[in-house]
């Protein structure tokens, strides 16, 4: 009785298990950005998309899981000669997309090994055909020319080649190091043609300023030569001007003198006796004069003074002839400083040109605006009651003269 239930618990186990490994077989879940090629008793049944799938227990199974996402791969550098025969190491990145998973894994073996080896091949055939010069700079021709071979090579194998990138090209060594030297000559040569570009813009700014410095400075002392010259101009004028009205200011003190000498004489009544002796008082200051020393004295000249006294006076009680005013003379006037006539009124003006006056003006303001007027020690700038001016601190009513 023992034996029997042991049994069934083993029968009833094995069936479980049994029933577990179906369950696994015949449920599989496909992950997203992939699917399963399911295989029925080894030929190809279906392509599995993404999700929860279910297969026949050992009848169907799956073959391979394949990603349809984007893939990137790359190759390890590759020797191409080029066209003027020199050995070039070439590293590629290919970017391909699986479009059709039963041609990729039925039409090709490995199709990996397959788009690395018809990468190979176009690219020693594009490389070929050009210079290394060219090569290196003709990256983008490279990579159209790549992604067209390779995308009509791997359409059947149901893969698409997106994009084609030259990592690097690596030449050799020894171009290397000619190519680093040239590379270093057109840079020491740019550099010196860039210095002499900048000494010849340096040079010409340098004459353009000096040219405009000296045009400035030549019009400057132009306007100073004018500016003096004017100056000049008006300070001979304003002296001629000015000694005129002195000479004539003279000349008319000296008339003045002399007509109030001579009335003081007539005024005095001077008798032939005191114009004699005042004649022998001259004599001493008459000989000594630096024009002449010699003096003659005529022998009329007693006569000639006692006419000239007759004519002037008329004999005293006691004899003697005095100066006896003619009824007909006028009463003599008053001289009066400053007459002058019309026409020279002009001369005797004392007020400044109204031009000269501005320029003074400016140049006074300007001076005040440039330098604060100095302060005199016991002077304040208040002005006097009687007219502008400073006025004394200590207030004694002293007016400096403007």
């Amino acid at each position: 009785m023992g034996g029997t239930g042991s049994v069934v618990l083993l029968v009833a186990a094995l069936i479980v298990l049994i029933f577990i490994v179906v369950l696994v077989k015949a449920v599989q879940i496909i992950p997203q950005g992939s699917v399963a090629i399911v295989e029925r008793l080894g030929r190809f049944k279906t392509t599995k998309q993404p999700g929860l799938c279910f297969l026949v227990p050992f009848v169907d199974r799956i073959r391979q899981r394949v990603d349809m996402r984007q893939q990137v791969v790359t190759f390890p550098p590759q020797p191409v000669i080029t066209q003027d025969n020199l050995t070039v190491h070439v590293d590629t990145v290919v970017y391909y997309t699986v479009i059709d998973p039963k041609a990729a894994l039925y039409g090709v073996a490995n199709f990996i090994g397959g788009v690395e080896n018809v990468t190979t091949t176009t690219l020693r055939n594009v490389v070929g055909g050009m210079s290394l010069e060219e090569s290196l700079t003709s990256r983008d021709q490279i990579n159209s020319v790549l992604r067209g071979g390779l995308d009509e090579a791997t359409g059947q194998w149901g893969i698409r080649i997106n994009r084609v990138d030259i990592k690097a090209i690596e030449p050799p060594a020894t171009i290397r190091e000619s190519m680093e030297r040239q590379m270093k000559a057109d840079r020491e040569k740019r550099a010196t043609i860039l210095t002499a570009e900048g000494q010849r813009e340096s040079a010409i700014r340098t004459a353009e300023g000096q040219k405009q410095a000296q045009i400035l400075s030549a019009e400057g002392a132009k306007q100073a030569a004018i500016l003096a010259a004017e100056a000049e101009r008006q300070s001979q004028i304003l002296r001629a001007q000015g000694d005129r009205a002195a000479q004539y200011l003279r000349s008319q003190g000296e008339a003045k003198a002399i007509e109030k000498v001579f009335a003081a004489i007539k005024a005095g009544k001077p008798t032939p006796e005191l114009l004699s002796y005042q004649y022998l008082q001259m004599l001493p200051r008459m000989a000594n004069g630096q024009a002449s020393k010699v003096w003659i004295v005529p022998s009329d000249f007693g006569k000639a003074l006692e006419g000239f006294t007759r004519m002037l006076g008329a004999p005293g009680e006691d004899g003697v002839f005095r100066y006896q005013p003619s009824p007909d003379d006028p009463a003599p006037a008053a001289v009066r400083p400053g007459d002058n006539d019309e026409d020279v009124e002009g001369w005797m003006d004392t007020t400044t040109d109204p031009e000269i006056a501005r320029v003074v003006a400016a140049a006074e303001a300007e001076a005040r605006g440039a330098m604060p007027p100095p302060e005199i020690p016991g002077f304040s700038a208040r002005p006097q009651p009687g007219g502008p001016g400073p006025e004394p601190a200590d207030g004694n009513g002293y007016q400096a003269p403007s």
